[in-house]
């Protein structure tokens, strides 16, 4: 495992970023165009968190609780985060204060690399900015129980082949179905929406690299 794949990270996110271009490969079809950001959007922020496991760089995501009426995205996959809090101060704090809420990962331990494009989510009017980080272990995550089902560790090779990618339906809301949504499959379990093109964005910023 090598620890300058993590430098490479944070070194390309300190440069101009792929912006929409990227996130919207993983797009819905209408979705692929530029929405403007309304003023009352509720401001939100969520971590992509990197950690050592079997000699390999992981990411972990939430598969969110179904039973959550007041989640718009419930059921699906996403990266730890939420709304921003005034006591936050800062959306950086959220990204972490969410991920110790939901994962239970100690904010202290985690190194922020920098951030992501922001992205405008209309179905929950969140404007979400993404950050990404680091941990030198490999956490013990606790799921927030009232809105966590389940954790998933996934290798970033995984997203980086080809065949883990595709198209499918899915239904959403008051049964609205949506076809041909670009997801990454994750033994089974379906990555689309938001979370799917901010991942996307990431992998284009790293590239073809070795890990």
């Amino acid at each position: 495992m090598k620890n300058d794949f993590i430098q490479l990270i944070e070194t390309r996110l300190q440069q101009p970023l792929p912006g929409e271009a990227a996130q919207f490969r993983m797009a819905h079809p209408q979705r692929r165009t530029s929405l403007a950001t309304p003023p009352q959007a509720t401001a939100s922020a969520v971590l992509a968190l990197f950690f050592p496991k079997n000699e390999a760089w992981h990411l972990v995501f939430i598969e969110r609780e179904s039973s959550n009426h007041n989640d718009k995205h419930k059921g699906q996959i996403s990266f730890p985060g939420g709304r921003f809090d005034d006591t936050d101060i800062v959306l950086d704090r959220t990204a972490l204060r969410e991920a110790e809420e939901e994962v239970g990962v100690d904010p202290s331990t985690v190194r922020l690399l920098g951030q992501l494009t922001e992205l405008y989510i209309p179905i929950s009017n969140f404007k979400v900015n993404p950050y990404v980080g680091v941990v030198d272990y490999h956490p013990q995550f606790k799921p927030q129980v009232s809105e966590v089902k389940s954790i998933l560790e996934v290798p970033f090779q995984h997203f980086q082949d080809p065949k883990n990618e595709g198209l499918t339906t899915v239904t959403v809301g008051n049964n609205l179905v949506l076809k041909d949504i670009p997801y990454f499959d994750i033994e089974g379990k379906t990555l689309w929406g938001a979370t799917a093109m901010m991942l996307s964005e990431l992998l284009e910023i790293v590239g073809n690299s070795p890990i």
